[in-house]
């Protein structure tokens, strides 16, 4: 299954992969996921947030334990982080049937919508508008780079935008969730396991700073005499470094907008992105303000170092596009998922800084928990994210454990 997924959204030129949220790859996907629904005889449903779900028996009659994961991509990302938990929820399903096993509550598998927010910014937006933690009315409102809102997407793909919104009777279907992915680090290789389950994922949240300045020629304006925003944007990028590791946390700029973008202009708008993250909210919070109040004023870019060019004429306007608080998965069900996943040696269980559906399903109040699969580079969101055939397989055998203990 992931060799047949892997030529869908592939960028032969790097081996990374583009599959936007409602690209003409995610449809694709979707599709993917509609005919591995249908060869096992399941029931698929769409809910009115556009996320899929893939039902062995009924669960409007009794609430069922469901897997899965997502199937977009952040831009030139890899094969594993996504599409491993989907198809390996179908092969822990095929496994089940092979040994004849008959779940006694209804099981699912569930394909989120838009997990990575890499068309329109925020994260986790089906699993979001699924449990309620971001307002339609948000979310219809959000713009790509071409300029098109959810809305106009949707509709363009046949949906309609005015059904979006917290789903309460697909949540209520919803008794137990549970995540499989791709470590995203090297925590099970130095500890020689193949799968682990998740204690945490730390809080984590994403920030948008826009600098105003004022787009002018680049051979005839004087140094002193231009606002120019990439300056104080250049101190931002520092500032976020040096303010992360005094505070023993994660910070990231890895997405910027330059406006008019031409190399012989001054640019007129700068747009950047902060992604921060850390285990002790606290941390994370007071970083945002620090590079906020640096931002904020000409005073604050020049007491930085900015140096000559910086004028009060910059402004800047930051806006807090998603925000996440820690998630301390279910105790009780990662320490039996440990127990049935490691044996006579339980599962070793292991904090994450990355988020993920399950996160939010489990801020929402569904009892969840997360297997992780060993990466032997540690490296994800790139084409060089990997996962060993016997791990993979591995991961399949713990799931398919997992959800015969939980569907008994």
């Amino acid at each position: 299954m992931l060799e047949e997924l892997a030529r869908i959204g592939r960028d032969p030129a790097t081996d990374g992969y583009l599959r936007d949220a409602w690209s003409r790859a995610d449809l694709e996907l979707r599709e993917w996921f509609a005919g591995e629904t249908a060869r096992r005889g399941l029931d698929l449903r769409e809910d009115r947030n556009g996320n899929l779900w893939a039902w062995w028996g009924d669960p409007s009659r009794e609430p069922g334990v469901v897997t899965g994961s997502h199937l977009d991509s952040v831009r030139q990302g890899g094969a594993y982080d996504g599409p491993l938990g989907v198809v390996s929820a179908f092969a822990a399903l095929d496994v089940l049937k092979s040994r004849d096993f008959l779940p006694r509550r209804p099981l699912g598998i569930a394909c989120f919508a838009d997990e990575e927010g890499a068309r329109f910014g925020v994260p986790c937006v089906g699993s979001r508008l699924l449990t309620g933690m971001l307002s339609p009315e948000r979310a219809l409102a959000l713009q790509d780079d071409e300029g098109d809102t959810l809305a106009d997407v949707l509709t363009k793909s046949g949906r309609d935008p005015r059904g979006l919104g917290r789903d309460d009777e697909t949540l209520a279907q919803v008794a137990t969730f549970v995540e499989l992915h791709v470590e995203q680090g090297r925590g099970l290789v130095r500890l020689g396991r193949p799968v682990g389950v998740a204690r945490a994922i730390w809080p984590h949240g994403r920030w948008r700073f826009d600098f105003h300045g004022r787009a002018d020629h680049a051979g005839t304006t004087r140094l002193p005499d231009r606002d120019d925003p990439m300056l104080p944007f250049a101190r931002l990028v520092l500032a976020a470094r040096d303010a992360a590791a005094r505070r023993d946390i994660v910070a990231t700029i890895g997405k910027v907008r330059v406006s008019p973008n031409n190399a012989n202009a001054v640019p007129g708008l700068v747009s950047a992105w902060l992604d921060a993250r850390g285990p002790n909210e606290a941390d994370v919070h007071a970083l945002v303000e620090e590079l906020t109040a640096l931002a904020d004023t000409a005073e604050g870019e020049a007491a930085a170092g900015a140096g000559p060019g910086v004028r009060p004429g910059v402004t800047v306007e930051v806006s807090e596009e998603s925000w996440t608080p820690v998630v301390d998965f279910d105790h009780g069900l990662r320490e039996r998922l440990a127990a049935v996943v490691g044996g006579d040696t339980p599962a070793p269980i292991l904090p994450t800084g990355a988020g993920h559906d399950a996160g939010i399903l489990a801020a929402a109040g569904v009892p969840s928990a997360m297997l992780f699969v060993r990466n032997p580079t540690g490296v994800s969101h790139s084409p060089e994210e990997h996962a060993e055939q016997a791990d993979c397989e591995a991961g399949v055998v713990a799931l398919a454990s997992v959800l015969e203990e939980l569907c008994r």
